[in-house]
């Protein structure tokens, strides 16, 4: 059976997503346009009910307290865990309300995007004593104002008619070079705080974690291309590659690190949190640069998770060194992998992975922020969901690749979750426990930014007909232009990513698209075939397995592993 299923379906429109070229789909049966529309009021309800909330308790301030109708100024907090050098004239930076904009024109309101796009351009300043996170100051502050930039000045908004004049632009930029001082170092490796007015702090940590200095290239590329200074895109890049000199034989990284020394601290290593925007950098960056050497970083990094980090659907974490499994645990920001394996083509470990996770948010109701594999029980202290993204977003792109309907059911499950468990009248509110669903008094700016905006995608996709995005790891769009792109391949290469003219835009389109394997891609030698990131067996031969699907399909010849009629994974099938 070939890699990826025939279709004589012509490719009609540009795959959403990051986005891919994608084959036309019929429309999801069962799920009609009745259903759609309304599970899609369903999440603009929520999204107003979150937003208007912010607005009348916590705005200006960065985020709300749904329990208490207060606010927090939480920007100097994220990241913070023992809440140190908190600022004491700092009122806040509109967090949730730069979070927002790009979600209230997904959901259609021009309008609402227009005044908060004005009151920012009026009112945000960056001159504060405030002692930020480097990596979320980055992906929620700078991507939300780039990517609010870049849609005030293409979008249908009125803004275009002389309105708007660059000030998000120019705030940006004002912040970008804020951080400049962070990445100050021997290394090149930044430190992960920064006051915004006075730089680097006296006897500040040198501790950073490898998403900390690996996941900028995104925010500060695109702020590169915009403003035409070279110096933020020339850092983050920098940063990455220092980053990535520094991986183990086996093309592993550990997760957290020195920044003057440039040595690790924690071996360990995962999927998950520390080191996961990564991974997710890597093969975006290559999407919206062009720059093969983004892809061969990936491709090497992909690998290398699925030989070292896979057990069947699971990803557990190991040694960087060794490969030796560490921890068999299950975090919810490792929800996010399957989305991201759906860029790669790899639709069916996606598909068994997403489910798994999904299974788990079945038991408890909501993810929970950490769940014991080896135990199978709750990890002891972190029981919690901060209305995380990660598992919304793997379902609208697994839905995007495939046209399932299941994945609408899916989303039908987590809005009636988030509404019976979290929604209160300030608001939403954050689960301390999930086993116990005892409520926090926090609504952090992604549940707005990401939560709400991918599932209300999966059901109104209309935001991405005519254009082609990359969402940042905020959930923040970025758009996919030629001019961004430092090198257009001109012929296809035996990758997962090939350059496809549309008319006069160059895009990108993936091997799922294309509907060819690209280990067996004519041309090359046998001695020259390259080992595909779609299609990497699992070592874990002894796996226990229920059905073929979690078997994986072989590398070079693109046919289906069999599990067992013992259960076990190893056999390859070459009769289907």
């Amino acid at each position: 059976m070939p890699c990826f299923r025939s279709s004589t379906a012509p490719l009609r429109r540009l795959f959403v997503l990051l986005l891919l070229l994608s084959a036309s789909f019929a429309p999801a049966v069962g799920f009609g346009s009745a259903k759609r529309m309304y599970m899609r009021e369903k999440v603009r309800n929520m999204f107003y009910h979150a937003y208007e909330n912010y607005m009348a308790y916590a705005f200006p301030h960065d985020e709300l307290k749904p329990l208490t109708k207060t606010y927090t100024d939480s920007l100097s907090e994220l990241g913070n865990l023992k809440l140190e050098h908190l600022p004491h004239y700092y009122n806040g930076s509109a967090l949730t309300l730069v979070e927002s904009l790009s979600s209230l024109l997904v959901l259609g309101n021009y309008t609402e995007f227009e005044k908060g796009v004005l009151w920012l351009s009026d009112n945000l300043t960056f001159d504060v004593d405030a002692r930020v996170n480097l990596f979320e100051c980055n992906i929620r502050l700078l991507g939300g104002l780039v990517s609010a930039h870049i849609l005030a000045t293409d979008s249908k908004s009125r803004l275009e008619n002389g309105l708007y004049k660059n000030q998000l632009l120019d705030l940006a930029e004002d912040l970008g070079q804020r951080f400049l001082p962070a990445f100050e170092t021997p290394t090149g490796l930044p430190y992960a705080w920064i006051n915004l007015k006075y730089g680097v702090m006296e006897e500040e940590t040198t501790e950073t974690s490898t998403s900390g200095c690996g996941s900028l290239i995104l925010e500060m590329g695109a702020l590169s291309r915009l403003t035409g200074n070279p110096r933020f895109e020339a850092v983050a890049l920098r940063a990455l590659r220092k980053l990535w000199s520094m991986r183990s034989s086996l093309n592993l990284l550990g997760t957290t690190l020195d920044v003057i020394t440039g040595e690790w601290i924690e071996y360990s290593t995962g999927i998950g949190a520390g080191v996961d925007s990564f991974y997710e950098y890597l093969m975006k960056a290559y999407v919206i640069f062009g720059n093969d050497e983004f892809w061969d970083m990936f491709h090497s990094a992909y690998l290398a998770v699925q030989k070292y980090f896979r057990h069947g659907p699971w990803y557990h974490e190991a040694d960087m060194r060794t490969g030796k499994a560490t921890y068999w645990q299950l975090t919810s920001l490792q929800a996010f992998w399957p989305g991201l394996q759906i860029l790669v083509g790899d639709v069916s470990s996606a598909n068994s992975s997403h489910r798994e996770f999904f299974h788990v948010w079945e038991k408890f109701g909501v993810l929970p922020e950490r769940y014991l594999l080896d135990h199978n029980m709750l990890h002891p202290t972190e029981k919690y969901y901060p209305l995380r993204p990660e598992l919304a977003e793997s379902t609208f792109y697994l839905y995007q690749a495939t046209k399932d309907p299941w994945y609408m059911e899916v989303g039908e499950k987590m809005i009636d979750s988030l509404n019976f468990y979290a929604r209160v009248d300030g608001g939403f509110a954050s689960i301390r426990d999930v086993s116990t669903m005892q409520l926090e008094d926090h609504q952090h700016s992604f549940f707005l930014s990401e939560t709400c905006k991918y599932l209300y995608l999966l059901y109104d996709d209309s935001f991405l007909a005519d254009q082609n995005y990359v969402f940042t790891t905020e959930g923040h769009p970025l758009p996919i232009r030629s001019s961004w792109h430092d090198r257009l391949p001109e012929a296809f290469i035996p990758r997962n990513w090939t350059s496809v003219k549309v008319g006069n835009q160059a895009t990108r389109a993936s091997a799922l698209s294309q509907q060819v394997c690209p280990a067996t891609t004519t041309g090359l030698r046998d001695s020259q075939q390259i080992e595909s990131a779609c299609h990497v067996p699992d070592l874990h031969v002894d796996h226990r397995c229920r059905m073929d699907d979690e078997c994986g399909i072989d590398s070079t010849t693109c046919r289906n592993r069999d599990c067992s009629m013992a259960g076990y994974c190893g056999l390859w099938s070459f009769t289907r």
